[in-house]
């Protein structure tokens, strides 16, 4: 696979906890795809790609690195992303 849709990689992921939360959060405007914002929550992300995302808790940035056919548990989301925040102080 080499590309998927952003809201379904947001949920497989485990950014959210629902699909439709995903696709809602892309379509408010606080998700951004290489420093741009996104609204589809259709648009094709690749490997590579940096999401910014804004949520209630703060804001994550991460880097694409893997796609997933299906959301596995908690354990499972490591081989799709690398966390590029600042660490905590």
């Amino acid at each position: 696979m080499e590309r998927q849709r952003l809201d379904k990689w947001l949920w497989h992921a485990r950014v959210v906890k629902a699909r439709s939360s995903a696709a809602a959060l892309v379509e408010s405007g606080h998700v951004r795809i290489n420093g741009g914002r996104q609204t589809s929550p259709g648009h094709a992300i690749k490997i590579g790609d940096v999401v910014t995302i804004a949520l209630d808790r703060g804001v994550r940035v991460l880097k694409v690195i893997g796609f997933a056919d299906r959301r596995g548990d908690a354990a499972s989301v490591t081989g799709l992303y690398a966390d590029l925040g600042l660490p905590p102080k």
